[in-house]
């Protein structure tokens, strides 16, 4: 959340994948509270992680869900608090409805859990999903996928891995290794598109054409050019690399452009809408 605590960063982040791991948090929350109800002696330790869950997935999950969702909604200034208020409630009840429907869904469908639960665990998907679409740049840390990857796949290792694990589950080495694998993707795929750019496993021969911001510009006035954001002078005699050229023809350092694409996709001089960079 402090990473992406700007409009443009909360933008980048899918509310699909967020809202899934909302939707598993509240699960654990469900499924310690049901452990320590059947396991008495643990029922203190089952409970207070209960809470924990309870507390990351109603109200820090929540929030961020509603950034999510503020940020990559179109604004229009002449919209009332009624429509508002009318969207935020197809959201929530969206999410409780899946939230309830899983439960029965699950309750239905016990004998597959296993493959249930490999879907559960596909909650990085969306995101790699949106940023080819959209072509974002860095919307998740680094820690932050690898720390989400490896303590979510925990609890599945600990119920199928462990021998002697208290809910008397047969172990399944084979899955584990598959569910392992399968989250480890997901992780690699995520980190390429943070270091090497978004659309990187890509063929360029597929993709769209791409807007370019490195491209010369013929001073003809001899009139130096100055960079709204820093006010000092742009050296247009430079390499492409050193400025950035927006489609408004507005002229910036490349840093200083960079740093403010990653609060607002919009020209810093005339608010014109930019193209991902």
């Amino acid at each position: 959340m402090e990473h992406s605590n700007t409009q443009s960063g909360a933008a980048k982040v899918s509310i699909i994948m967020i809202g899934q791991q909302a939707i598993m948090d509240a699960y654990l929350c469900l499924l310690h509270l049901t452990a320590g109800i059947l396991v008495e002696s643990l029922f203190n330790a089952f409970a207070t992680a209960a809470f924990f869950k309870f507390v990351v997935f109603s109200i820090f999950e929540m929030r961020y869900l509603l950034a999510i969702w503020k940020a990559s909604r179109p604004l229009n200034s002449g919209e009332g608090w009624e429509i508002m208020r009318r969207e935020l409630s197809v959201l929530y009840s969206r999410f409780y409805g899946i939230l309830l429907g899983g439960i029965l869904l699950m309750y239905e469908l016990h004998n597959f859990l296993r493959p249930l639960l490999f879907l559960m665990y596909s909650f990085w998907i969306p995101q790699i999903v949106t940023n080819v679409i959209r072509d974002t740049r860095k919307p998740l840390h680094p820690q932050y996928i690898l720390g989400m990857t490896a303590t979510r796949v925990a609890i599945p290792l600990y119920i199928f891995g462990c021998p002697s694990n208290f809910m008397r589950i047969e172990p399944d080495k084979k899955w584990c290794i598959a569910v392992t694998a399968f989250m480890g993707i997901q992780a690699a795929v995520l980190l390429l598109q943070h270091y090497l750019g978004s659309r990187c496993f890509i063929p360029r021969q597929i993709l769209p054409e791409k807007y370019c911001y490195h491209r010369k510009v013929e001073d003809s006035t001899n009139q130096p050019i100055d960079c709204v954001i820093c006010m000092t002078t742009i050296d247009l005699s430079q390499r492409t690399s050193e400025y950035m050229v927006a489609p408004c023809e507005h002229i910036f350092h490349s840093g200083c452009l960079q740093r403010w694409m990653d609060i607002k996709m919009e020209c810093p001089t005339c608010r014109r809408s930019l193209p991902p960079a």
